[in-house]
């Protein structure tokens, strides 16, 4: 490799961003020093408040900062999550916060100053390679990879170095390569909170130069956030009018659902809070047949309460990978909700999406023209890994013995930033 200075994996993930050094042949993750830990995982979240002292008038911060601000201050100001999940959807033009328009990359531009402002002097150097992880398939109804591409090309101009882009499962395959003494042929799946996405690749001996070659690729827009909107619509939506009808002159209608659908999206939650929106709410509160319902999901919105939500949903969803069942809690912006949640039902939700999970697993091994039997080792990434019924697709189609797991947070970014200390990056680069 050409250039000084240190190589830069960084995994821009829609939960969390990780970031890693590569130096003399290895890779050191970086630390943040939170407001209440050190932490690796840095949030992937924004908080904007107003403040007259600062150019502009509009304070910003990310990462924990974001959270501990918002938690202090949750209705004077504004917090902005999962935001990497409308990189590839021409729909979002501009996120308004307070009275100025933010594109996706100047929400990008701000995450990254105050990344490398939390990382200390870590993140002083200026790096010779900035290997960014990318999904394979872009979240979103209909996404566009080429814009999503140009995005991220702006956002991460000023970052230093050359900027590469690889698939985000690569870097957790080279990661985990890194581990092993014997040649195999891998699959690694990566599940994150907007996409999951699936790599084969052939791992040589230890000692061999080169080490891994990829063989196939395929994802989906399913993970994560969607798993939470199962829960979302089955225990909290009601309770906001999804399903009720409102009157429109002479007619009844059904509430129209893309108010849900939005609602149930954290990257758009926060963005409801605009005066338009809220006054579209109210008239519809006064046609709804159930006007209470509506006015307790403006009552969210408007105080703020999308984060407190996230985190119940989040909580009842990780209880459920070690318990049969949990009890769902939330209370706040007019909703008090107590309700038992079990495995059993949570897995009758989330059916559909899994066999699409199955179905993306099958066409990763076809891309990469491998059987079954011919996968040695399976290495399963990211936090919804840990969810029971995710894993039962691979032991069902590989079995138990040949399945591993470990850092799910941070395999990615330690696998680009060997990657990126390679001298070829033609073979990785997406």
């Amino acid at each position: 490799m050409t250039g000084a200075g240190p190589v830069v994996g960084l995994d821009f993930g829609t939960t969390n961003t990780v970031v890693a050094l590569a130096r003399d042949g290895g890779a050191e993750m970086v630390a943040f020093e939170g407001p209440h830990m050190r932490d690796t995982a840095f949030r992937s979240a924004l908080c904007f408040w107003q403040d007259d002292a600062v150019r502009g008038g509009l304070a910003s911060d990310a990462g924990p900062w974001a959270i501990s601000e918002y938690l202090e201050y949750p209705e004077e100001s504004r917090f902005i999550q999962s935001f990497k999940t409308v990189a590839a959807s021409a729909s979002f033009e501009t996120a308004s916060i307070f009275h100025r328009r933010y594109r996706f990359d100047e929400l990008g531009h701000i995450f990254l100053d105050r990344l490398k402002a939390h990382a200390g002097r870590t993140l002083d150097t200026s790096p010779a390679r900035v290997i960014v992880g990318r999904p394979v398939e872009y979240a979103g109804g209909r996404p566009d990879p080429a814009l999503a591409r140009t995005r991220y090309d702006a956002m991460f101009t000023g970052f230093g170095g050359e900027v590469h882009y690889v698939y985000e499962p690569l870097g957790a395959a080279y990661s985990y390569a890194s581990r092993l003494t014997e040649p195999a042929t891998i699959l690694v799946a990566d599940f994150g909170g907007g996409t999951s996405d699936f790599s084969v690749v052939r791992v040589a001996a230890a000692g061999s130069s080169k080490r891994c070659i990829p063989l196939g690729h395929a994802g989906i827009g399913i993970a994560g956030d969607r798993f939470d909107f199962h829960i979302l619509d089955r225990l909290v939506l009601p309770l906001l009018g999804k399903g009720s009808q409102y009157r429109s002159f002479d007619k009844i209608l059904e509430i129209p659902r893309s108010w849900y659908h939005d609602f149930a999206d954290w990257s758009r939650l926060a963005l409801m809070r605009t005066p338009k929106i809220l006054a579209e709410l109210d008239r519809l509160r006064r046609s709804a047949i159930d006007g209470e319902a509506i006015g307790r999901m403006i009552a969210v919105i408007e105080r703020e309460q999308g984060y407190p939500l996230y985190e119940a949903v989040g909580r009842a969803k990780r209880a459920l990978s070690t318990a049969d069942e949990t009890i769902f809690a939330f209370t706040g912006g007019g909703l008090d909700i107590t309700a038992a949640l079990d495995r059993r039902a949570f897995e009758a939700w989330i059916a559909a999406d899994v066999a699409k999970l199955e179905a993306t697993v099958d066409r990763a091994l076809d891309i990469a023209a491998v059987t079954p039997a011919e996968i040695d080792r399976v290495f399963l990434t990211g936090g919804t890994s840990l969810i029971p019924r995710i894993r039962r697709i691979f032991a069902d189609r590989f079995g138990d013995a040949v399945i591993d797991g470990g850092g799910e947070l941070t395999s990615i970014a330690h696998g680009l930033a060997l990657i990126g200390a390679e001298d070829d990056l033609e073979a990785w680069t997406a």
